[in-house]
């Protein structure tokens, strides 16, 4: 036998080939997916129905859309009774659904804060900025409510030194974590509540920086929304956390605080909370006391967002091993940084779907503020179809209106999507 015959054996590497062209392509493709069965195939076949019959009711009437008109009787008129959009109403109250009432010629403050808002927004969430300019975005609040609502800048400035108080006495406080959070907890609601007003007026009277007050009964539109959005999302999400981390607790009395408020605001509709903020808030005010609605209402939908957020949060805290809680331990850290650095980063990567959609659900719940009194797009809309100009035209403003939420809204699940292949670190 000849020990040296290897011909059975291969001496060269076969190159790879294509995929047969039955099993790829765009023939292939719809095959698996819209006629892979009859159940399959009736519902593409429905469908492309239904598709096709709504473009062929709606294109004609948005074909022959009338842009320049500056009543809807202008627009009938110019349509000579054949269907056609008046979509002239926006092009006449654009302004007046982004801004409400808010002065022509002050637009340029709340554009320059929207503009900031991305600015603010971007070391936040994208990694590819130094992180020092988080600094900016620690600002920001500030900055954004002097633009909007004007009036002195040293009021915001002293808001922060607040803020510089509560870290100076929790830095100078050489004690265990809770107490002094504690200490400087207290310490920025003193000077807030004895300093703040003594301090802004001086300053301003030794140095006047200040903007056109603008009143908040005339900020309305998607202005408002945007405002009471934002702030909503920013504040839910470390109070959600603080609720979760406390539904979980071994200590009694925080854990029994943290089910009841969880439990009651998510028992409670929200239009139950604003019409509290709007009506039922000042009688357990001191009398004579000034407490702005737009921030009321800020307050109740920042605690209706962050119950659910908990139970979210909670749903992520749950879902991880306790081999987790068992390597923090082993570690030595404490319950601070095994939650900072072990816990929660892996927490919020699982609940992310969860917390998006906390936060496109608390975007879209901002038009409920039209039932107690303030301007948001819809109410707007409603004002603008009792005008005689424009009475009687509906679907131009609802269209505008929908689109520029679904802008919003479809912008935080594709960010959501982003979010969830950078932190992706399996490889399935």
């Amino acid at each position: 036998m000849n020990l040296h015959n290897v011909s059975w054996v291969r001496q060269e590497m076969v190159l790879p080939s294509a995929r047969p062209i039955g099993q790829n392509g765009p023939l292939e493709w719809t095959r698996k997916n819209l006629f892979n069965g009859w159940v399959s195939t009736l519902l593409t076949v429905a469908s492309v129905i239904a598709i096709a019959w709504l473009a062929m009711a709606v294109a004609p009437w948005l074909g022959n859309s009338i842009w320049k008109a500056n009543s809807l009787a202008e627009c009938r008129q110019l349509l000579n009774g054949a269907p056609g959009a008046c979509w002239g109403v926006i092009r006449d109250r654009w302004t007046q659904l982004l801004f409400g009432f808010y002065p022509a010629h002050l637009y340029w403050r709340p554009v320059l804060a929207f503009t900031l808002l991305f600015a603010a927004l971007a070391p936040v969430l994208f990694r590819v900025l130094p992180s020092r300019a988080l600094w900016f975005s620690a600002i920001y609040p500030g900055i954004a409510c002097w633009l909007i609502w004007g009036g002195s800048l040293w009021f915001p400035v002293a808001v922060y030194l607040g803020f510089a108080v509560a870290a100076a006495l929790f830095a100078t406080a050489r004690i265990n974590y809770g107490l002094g959070v504690g200490i400087a907890m207290l310490g920025a609601a003193v000077w807030w509540i004895f300093a703040l007003h003594s301090f802004s007026s001086g300053a301003n009277n030794v140095a006047p920086i200040a903007l056109e007050a603008v009143p908040s009964r005339e900020i309305g539109g998607f202005l408002l929304s945007i405002i009471i959005g934002v702030t909503g999302i920013a504040l839910s999400l470390p109070l959600g956390i603080l609720l979760a981390l406390g539904r979980r607790s071994s200590l009694p009395l925080i854990h029994m605080l943290s089910v009841v408020f969880i439990e009651f605001i998510r028992g409670v509709p929200l239009i139950t909370l604003l019409f509290t903020a709007s009506l039922l808030l000042n009688y357990f005010l001191p009398p004579g006391t000034n407490f702005d609605l737009i921030l009321r209402v800020v307050i109740m939908v920042t605690l209706f967002a962050s119950a659910y957020m908990a139970e979210v949060i909670r749903g992520g805290l749950a879902g991880l091993p306790r081999g987790q809680y068992e390597a923090a331990e082993a570690l030595g850290l404490d319950y601070w940084k095994a939650q900072r650095l072990i816990i929660l980063p892996q927490a919020l990567k699982i609940s992310i779907p969860g917390i998006v959609n906390s936060f496109i659900g608390l975007f879209k719940d901002t038009t409920l503020v039209m039932f107690i009194g303030l301007l948001d797009p819809i109410a707007l809309a409603a004002a603008i179809r009792a005008n005689t100009e424009w009475q009687g035209i509906y679907w131009e403003l609802f269209i505008f209106i929908g689109a520029v939420f679904f802008v919003f809204c479809f912008g935080m699940s594709r960010y959501s999507m982003y979010l969830e292949r950078r932190l992706k670190t399996d490889h399935r």
